[in-house]
């Protein structure tokens, strides 16, 4: 991205803070940029509160394997495997236009949908491989601690057992659940391979497959048929079709839903096979963070810049809709700014970025603040709080039992 000669007038820390906004805003660099913030967010917190060695291996190995999956996956698999995969047999005009979100290829009248829609369903249905290999993931990773470091008790995992007995049966049930959870779930991907095969070798010529293929793409149409608004907004967050990222396909706030609605249950049941204060830490933790992840964070955002633009010094740089100039239209924008006020282009581009700062940064430590130091903390001593109180009154009970024989 081009850096106007305004932003070569910042001071040196400015132009640092200029230069990380300015790849964040980068479609290149997106990918590389979340993933950096999601390590920032959600590995480095909980590697400063690690309990054992084995803990923090546990965790990193699902952080950034996670990472990796949700942020470089649908461009590996949507993009570059399945779409070329499927969409082969298109015409060039069409093949283009297989980005196009489903909701606006349901508007149109021409046939362009009756060939289109059958494909992109393949191509998201296929891609569920992302969120059921996140489902997976859990289940991988207990294998992987347990054969590295030859411990599957998470009591002796997070060192709240001071003995570190391992017992072996909890060995074989680890190893036998996470195996059969592992097949369930290459099942559902062959069932979804085996759809997409149908909808793209039928699917043009099916009234069925068509439904179907709506029903993936944009499921608030057929349960809201009569109100706009709410399909739309139930196909923000549900629906399985890719966003269109200048023409190319990227991650969708329906796929991230789904990714973080199957690593709940991948989450919760890999937890529950290694023991009980495994499964609350979880409990306590994920629905937080996955409601962060899905929603919360652009609730924030939407309600932090409200708060900002009733101030009139922020009027100048978020829009009625809560709308923020890009970095590289700044240096315009104060520009038409001082001829209307008759101020230097300089005074009010520094004016327009430490305000666009604000809007960046807070947000972001904000993250890293509450939603990574502050919870994976606090749910770390939550669980040695538990475990704890649960020795304790097992100890009180065993006391009890003695006085009263």
């Amino acid at each position: 991205m081009k850096i106007t000669n305004l932003i070569d007038t910042l001071p040196k820390k400015a132009q640092v803070i200029a230069k990380f906004i300015s790849i964040q805003e980068s479609d290149k660099e997106l990918a590389h940029i979340r993933f950096s913030q999601d390590t920032l967010v959600n590995w480095v917190p909980k590697a400063i509160f690690a309990r054992s060695k084995a803990d923090l291996a546990d965790m990193s190995f699902l952080e950034f394997t996670e990472s990796l999956l949700v942020y470089y996956g649908p461009k590996l698999l949507g993009e570059n495997i399945f779409r070329k995969l499927y969409s082969k047999k298109l015409p060039p005009e069409l093949q283009k236009k297989v980005s196009t979100p489903a909701e606006k290829l349901l508007q149109e009248k021409n046939s362009d949908k009756k060939e289109l829609l059958p494909i992109k369903a393949a191509i998201a249905l296929s891609a569920l491989a992302i969120p059921l290999f996140e489902y997976s993931l859990n289940f991988i990773k207990n294998i992987f601690t347990m054969k590295l470091f030859k411990q599957a008790d998470f009591n002796n995992i997070a060192n709240l057992n001071k003995d570190k007995k391992e017992d072996e049966q909890i060995h074989k049930k680890v190893k036998a659940s996470s195996i059969r959870h592992l097949k369930i779930a290459g099942g559902i991907f062959a069932g979804c391979l085996a759809l997409s095969a149908l909808l793209v070798s039928r699917g043009k010529n099916s009234k069925v497959l068509q439904s179907i293929s709506e029903a993936v793409l944009a499921p608030g149409n057929k349960l809201f048929k009569n109100n706009v608004q709410k399909a739309a907004s139930f196909n923000k967050y549900f629906g399985l079709d890719f966003s269109d990222n200048n023409g190319k396909l990227g991650l969708s706030r329906g796929q991230l839903t789904a990714c973080v609605v199957a690593g709940f249950f991948g989450y919760t049941q890999a937890a529950k096979d290694r023991g009980k204060q495994n499964l609350q830490e979880v409990l306590y933790r994920y629905p937080l963070v996955g409601f962060y992840v899905i929603t919360g964070s652009e609730m924030f955002e939407k309600g932090f810049k409200s708060i900002l633009k009733r101030k009139d010094s922020y009027k100048d740089i978020i829009g009625d809709n809560l709308e923020v100039p890009k970095l590289f239209q700044l240096e315009e924008h104060a520009q038409k700014l001082a001829q209307t006020r008759g101020t230097s282009a300089e005074a009010e581009f520094k004016r327009l970025f430490k305000q666009k700062s604000t809007i960046v940064l807070v947000p972001l430590l904000f993250s890293i603040g509450f939603m990574g130091l502050f919870v994976a903390g606090m749910s770390r001593f939550f669980t040695k709080y538990r475990y704890n109180k649960e020795m304790g009154k097992g100890e009180r009970g065993q006391e009890d039992k003695k006085a009263r024989r």
